[in-house]
């Protein structure tokens, strides 16, 4: 209360709670130098990487097992889905950006500012099993890519990936442009062998425009539901949004607020380019399984053996199928680099609690390939393809408690400043928020409650029960 008038004062909005401390990955922080009177397309090349790092988990092998699963099941029906989870991606990962550059903080060491230590470590909890499931479709898909390749066992397979333990501590050594040089590489690979694809199954461009226009008979569906939540799952990464805000701040610009929004303009661009690139591999897969398999009578096609078995024959093109594998091999290999970046970032961030990288990245090897031996071990190698999908719809449950932070940091202006959300920000931002965690809660009561009180709940809100 002011002593003039007896008004009561508005209380100041706290910020952050302490100085932003220790950097995020202090071995490669701000260590790529950004000309500050180059042109335009100099200073894009100089931001330009990033993106694709984070592109490499919305093409890596689990986005295979849900889009080969929706294009053989139900034609070109769920390409809106890819592009509307696509569009939701380039929104998200642009908050990332802002984040990053505007606070100088990552989305894990926002969160271990703001929030209270139990919550702190329910969201550490929760990160590292969406970093275990992800690197689980990782081993999964990199083992059935050697298998269709060079003939090796599934389990021998998920075993020898650990091996990238070496390769990435190799790349890291020699700095992070190298690491992006591979990524961009690899991504270029499997892009080609998917332009090669389509041109080999001559899908329907009709039918491909119909299918990028949102159906709303998929919520009705209960099993197009399903491969939808793990489409978005497997396009929207929970963790690639910890990992963008942290390499962002790899890139040396201005410590001015002019340099800042030059970071954020360049990085959003190079985000948004990497991950149209990523929609159109994922397009592909699913357009490919549609063209080859949905309409030849083979709408069970769903394990990638099975695609890979049938692709030569039915297209009538001997290389189809090596292609196929090359390209699946390429993009487990591309995500494991990435999944120790994010894997580094998030112990960093939440815990404040650093061990070496190679031990850091053994400990999630061990994660993932301790249950993928033991599922291919028991139930044969046929579950593979299950194990895939199970990992997405795992992913896209964690979403909600990453999108969550991301929107609320973001959309303050004391921690944000001139960065905030805008009005029409917060409203898009919140918006697909609000349809990962209904669509999420939704297969969960579907999945889990019995048919007697689903029946009854949807004749309440007059809707038909799912199938």
């Amino acid at each position: 209360m002011t002593q003039r008038d007896g008004t009561i004062a508005a209380k100041p909005r706290v910020a952050w709670r302490r100085t932003a401390g220790e950097v995020s990955l202090p071995e490669v922080h701000r260590s790529i130098a950004v000309p500050t009177t180059a042109s335009f397309w100099r200073k894009l090349a100089a931001f330009s990487g990033p993106g694709f790092l984070v592109a490499v988990g919305y093409m890596d092998p689990g986005n295979w097992a849900t889009d080969l699963a929706g294009g053989a099941q139900f034609g070109y029906s769920l390409l809106a889905v890819i592009m509307i989870s696509n569009l939701m991606a380039i929104l998200l990962q642009h908050l990332c950006i802002k984040l990053g550059v505007a606070t100088g903080r990552d989305l894990a060491q926002a969160c271990r500012d703001h929030y209270s230590t139990p919550t702190v470590w329910l969201l550490w909890v929760l990160c590292e099993l969406a970093i275990a499931a992800c690197d689980l479709a990782e081993v999964v898909g990199s083992a059935i890519g050697l298998q269709l390749l060079f003939g090796i066992p599934l389990v021998w397979g998920c075993i020898v990936t650990a091996s990238d333990v070496l390769l990435v501590l190799y790349l890291q050594t020699k700095g992070f442009r190298y690491v992006e040089a591979i990524v961009i590489t690899l991504i270029a690979t499997i892009g080609g062998c998917f332009a090669a694809e389509l041109i080999f199954s001559k899908p329907s461009p009709s039918g491909i425009l119909l299918g990028f226009i949102p159906n709303p008979g998929i919520v009705a569906n209960q099993e197009m539901l399903y491969v939808s939540i793990g489409i978005l799952g497997a396009t929207v990464m929970p963790h690639n949004l910890y990992l963008h805000s942290s390499i962002v701040q790899t890139r040396k610009f201005e410590q001015t607020p002019e340099g800042r929004r030059e970071a954020v303009k360049f990085a959003t661009i190079d985000s948004s380019a990497a991950l149209m690139f990523a929609l159109f591999v994922n397009s592909a897969i699913l357009i490919l399984a549609a063209a080859v398999f949905h309409w030849s009578g083979h709408q069970e096609v769903a394990e990638i053996q099975d695609a890979y078995k049938l692709l030569s024959p039915l297209l009538g093109v001997g290389v189809a199928s090596a292609l196929f594998a090359v390209a699946l091999l390429a993009s487990g290999q591309n995500s494991t680099l990435t999944g120790t970046l994010a894997g580094q970032i998030v112990m960093e961030g939440f815990l404040n609690f650093r061990i070496t990288p190679w031990l850091r990245r053994l400990i999630t090897r061990l994660i993932a390939i301790v249950p993928a031996v033991f599922i291919i071990g028991i139930f044969g190698e046929g579950k593979t393809t299950e194990l895939l999908v199970a990992s997405q719809v795992v992913l896209s449950m964690q979403l909600g408690f990453a999108v969550w932070p991301l929107m609320r940091f973001t959309g303050e202006k004391a921690k944000m400043g001139e960065f905030a959300n805008r009005l029409w920000v917060k409203i898009l931002g919140w918006t697909a928020a609000g349809i990962i965690i209904v669509l999420n809660l939704k297969l969960l009561f579907d999945i889990f409650v019995p048919d007697p009180v689903r029946k009854t709940f949807y004749g309440f809100i007059g809707l038909p029960m799912p199938e």
